[in-house]
């Protein structure tokens, strides 16, 4: 009795050894291996393809040494641990980039703009007060209410349609082309599209057909509101109805036809059958592409930062916060706006991940 529990103990001292060991063993080579690159002379190019064969080799490292670890453990210990070893380091580096930034931001919001004294709520007191904060509050409600309404309505009209095309994948394909673009690049095109010269040759897309029209050319994005923000919010309907097609495309084709089929032959039309029969069917895919929109318009900064700079009356909550934040050096009022974006938009994820867990994502 007395071997059997000291080989007990010496097996437990090994796993614990081990546990602490080649963890450590691994930072520190892969540490070492960064001030390598960090200090070396090698050609620019060299480096990057090395740093690149070296990121490929040292995750693999990383968890098949951790896996090794693992599987010395009993079978009852080896099934509770070996989950944590592979989702453990991506949620370490979520929780580094992500929640880590999150807390220093809310810290950063209770301080003066020079990040030296703290100032309590008088930040978040100001956000409510300050005219250009107003006006970007308004703006991204606009953005919120007319952009998602249009994507999502534009998205599942497209979807029903080109379903029952000849020429579905064609129709399917130049719609969601605008997704294969950033929002930055998004902008520069459609700068050129609005693109206005007083008493000059126009040479923007729109206002060339106007005066090919008969009409007079328009200064589109400096017009006044809302008309200037409507006409950037199409930039957003442009890019993301193609991603509401798919999505509600794939959720249509999965509604059972004889469901369809016998609803036709109790003499339904298709707007009865469309509002009765497929909308019921799909609430569930509705509601996730409505609040993933809802959240990309929420966030909306490169396509206003791009067009206008804010200028116009286009300012919304995340343009105002890179504003104060690194053109002011204005740190806890810029930190204030970054939380109060972030508690906006942290409802309507609670809303997509609790729909989910009803479709069993989790």
């Amino acid at each position: 009795m007395e071997v059997q529990v000291k080989k007990g103990k010496g097996n437990t001292l090994r796993l614990l050894l081990l546990s602490v060991l080649v963890p450590a063993l691994n930072i520190a080579i892969h540490w070492l291996i960064f001030l390598f690159f960090r200090d070396s002379g090698l050609p620019p190019v060299l480096n990057a393809l090395i740093a690149v064969v070296w990121g490929a080799l040292g995750i693999y490292s990383i968890y098949y040494t951790l896996n090794w670890v693992v599987e010395q453990y009993p079978d009852q210990w080896k099934r509770r641990i070996l989950p944590f070893v592979f989702i453990g380091p991506a949620v370490l580096l979520l929780g580094w980039l992500l929640v880590l930034p999150t807390l220093r931001t809310l810290y950063l919001s209770f301080l003066d703009a020079g990040s030296q004294n703290f100032v309590g709520l008088s930040n978040y007191a100001a956000v409510f007060t300050d005219r250009l904060l107003a006006t970007a509050l308004r703006n991204n409600l606009l953005w919120v209410f007319v952009g998602t309404v249009l994507c999502v309505s534009i998205g599942l009209l497209i979807a029903i349609l080109a379903d029952r095309s000849s020429f579905e994948k064609v129709a399917k394909a130049i719609i969601f082309m605008p997704m294969a673009i950033s929002f930055v690049a998004a902008g520069v095109i459609w700068k050129f599209i609005y693109y206005y010269q007083p008493e000059q040759q126009q040479i923007g897309l729109l206002n060339a057909i106007v005066v090919a029209m008969g009409g007079e050319p328009q200064a589109w994005i400096s017009m006044i509101q809302p008309w200037n923000n409507l006409f950037l919010i199409a930039i957003l309907v442009w890019m993301q109805t193609g991603f509401a097609m798919v999505i509600f495309s794939a959720a249509i084709k999965s509604i059972p036809e004889d469901m369809l089929e016998a609803a036709r032959m109790d003499g339904a039309g298709e707007v009865r059958i469309f509002f009765s029969i497929m909308i019921p069917y799909i609430s569930g895919t509705l509601l996730s592409v409505t609040t993933t929109i809802i959240v990309f318009t929420l966030k909306i900064f490169d396509v206003v930062m791009i067009m206008t700079g804010g200028q116009y009356d286009t300012e919304v909550v995340a343009t105002q916060f890179y504003r104060q934040l690194f053109m002011y050096q204005n740190a806890g009022y810029g930190s204030t706006l970054a939380i109060v974006l972030l508690i906006a938009v942290i409802p309507v994820i609670m809303i997509n991940l609790r729909q989910f867990r009803r479709e069993g994502g989790f």
